[in-house]
């Protein structure tokens, strides 16, 4: 039996699985670390946290699983993107990974978007102006930090770190190449324009590579360690919501993917680059032929924790007592109300936003409250605003590709059926929902039989997914989301003018 093992370096942790060449999943390994928000706006990771992470979780699939009737063919990479690092000129770090999520270079997407360059940018890069983007991050250093900035030598994000320390090669895919914001879609390189705006040049960057390179010859003492198998590649992969797309087979025309686990994401695949003339949704690459359109979001899963830990501190002690998850117990309040929550409306911005408003000093709101609410309408109405943003950049798609034909989503959030069925009923179309839910991971490990010869088209994970679950639209609950959905949109839209107000005040009060 040949297995192969799909790796998700992601935000929070780094999840290994094994799979055979079925696409059945064998052995799983999940390795956290710290995202450290030191100060406003940070939000950054230790490369070598991660580095552990990824030998952690490397040691633990090969100590679970027996080789001695079976052949590990190799390694395949999915990660976040729009990560930064930089490095001196022996390739140590100067900085931590800077994530998408860190927001610090704000004012530098700010004026980009006033000055109309940010406009010019994306019609070459599909990466819309937000402080995410690396091309901002870069412009923050240059500014701010000159003294890491005339000290750097090199620049790349978290994937490409790990594969320079295991391999000594300095390289990028062209996945997480194009979600930089430096990288013409077009062309497939480096933007000169980009390059030009940020004082960096192409020696400073790693090398574009597809997705399907295959690198072998890890360092003796990292291959000691590990005990890998020396014929065995890593494969380079692509970036993480790319793959989730794969992963759950949404690589057809019309085949939507929604994603929520601690953020979210709706996105399809097309053909070729597609670029909104709004600057509403992103396009980057999962391939060289195949396009991934779609638009992220901050305030997925993360908004639930939220709610959690800081509106529902007793019902956590009541799960603890009864023994079970405290999630579910909510969702079971939830239940309570009916859809709409008695017109009460959230709007899911406590880390700003990205898709389809693209503003860091977003901010989150309760409206409509009056007295007859309850904290069971206020986490119906969180639950629903999180879907209701989805819902939002599922329109801006729309526009750009088409209607979809179907939906799958997958993501913590869509492991409870309540929202589940909110997915279904506020975006009126059948959901449907994988039971193995580390897409990413999945689709790696398919980008990595398709590098090896051992699949001819990507389109085989179809017949890997195994058991879904469809929910259908309740028709009951139409009424109330069809008039609710158009006041959320109007709303999130007219308080845009006093976002930067209010962060600013928060800022000052830091």
């Amino acid at each position: 039996m040949d297995y192969i093992i799909g790796m998700d370096i992601g935000t929070t942790s780094t999840k290994a699985v094994l799979y055979d060449l079925e696409g059945k999943a064998l052995a799983y390994s999940n390795n956290l670390y710290a995202l450290y928000r030191d100060t406003n706006g940070m939000a950054e990771e230790d490369p070598d946290e991660i580095f552990d992470a990824v030998i952690h979780g490397l040691q633990e699939i090969l100590r679970k699983t027996d080789f001695k009737h079976g052949t590990l063919r190799g390694v395949s990479f999915s990660s976040a993107n729009q990560s930064l690092i930089a490095l001196d000129k022996d390739h140590q770090p100067l900085t931590r990974i800077i994530t998408w999520a860190d927001t610090r270079a704000t004012k530098y997407a700010e004026e980009l978007k006033r000055n109309g360059t940010g406009s010019l940018l994306y019609q070459h890069t599909g990466t819309p102006i937000h402080p995410m983007s690396p091309l901002c991050k870069l412009l923050w250093l240059k500014n701010e930090h000159p003294e890491i900035y005339t000290k750097t030598a090199y620049y790349c994000g978290v994937k490409e770190y790990i594969f320079y320390r295991l391999f000594n090669v300095w390289q990028i895919d062209i996945s997480v190449a194009s979600c930089t914001g430096i990288f013409n879609i077009f062309n497939l390189d480096w933007d000169n324009r980009a390059l030009e705006l940020t004082g960096v040049n192409r020696n400073q960057l790693p090398k574009i590579v597809d997705g399907y390179q295959q690198t072998l010859h890890m360092n003796a003492e990292y291959a000691k360690i590990l005990g890998y198998p020396s014929d065995a590649p890593f494969i380079q992969g692509a970036f993480d919501g790319a793959l989730s797309n794969l992963g759950v087979g949404a690589i057809s025309e019309g085949e939507v993917a929604v994603t929520i686990g601690t953020s979210g994401g709706v996105r399809v695949v097309t053909d070729h680059p597609v670029i909104d003339p709004k600057e509403r949704v992103f396009c980057y690459a999962l391939t060289k032929k195949l396009w991934v359109v779609g638009g992220p979001v901050n305030n997925g899963g993360v908004i639930f924790r939220w709610a959690r830990d800081n509106l529902f501190d007793a019902e956590q002690n009541t799960a603890a007592l009864l023994k079970i998850d405290s999630y579910d117990l909510l969702t079971k309040i939830a239940e309570t109300v009916p859809a709409g929550a008695d017109g009460l409306i959230f709007l899911p911005f406590l880390g700003g936003e990205r898709a389809p408003i693209w503003d860091a000093d977003a901010r989150g709101t309760f409206f409509g409250l009056t007295q007859m609410h309850t904290r069971a309408n206020m986490v119906r109405a969180i639950l629903e605003g999180i879907v209701y943003n989805l819902y939002t950049v599922l329109l801006a798609l729309e526009e750009v590709v088409g209607k979809p034909k179907s939906i799958m989503a997958t993501g913590g959030f869509t492991q409870s059926p309540l929202c589940r069925q909110i997915l279904a009923d506020i975006f009126e179309t059948p959901i449907t929902i994988p039971e193995d839910f580390e897409s990413s991971c999945l689709g790696a490990a398919v980008v990595g039989m398709k590098s090896l010869g051992l699949v001819d088209d990507l389109k085989v994970v179809k017949n890997f997914i195994g058991k879904t679950n469809t929910y259908e639209p309740d028709s009951n609950n139409f009424k109330a989301y069809r008039q609710l959905v158009p006041i959320y949109i109007r709303l999130s839209r007219q308080l845009k003018s006093e976002y930067q107000n209010i962060a600013d005040f928060q800022r000052g009060q830091a």
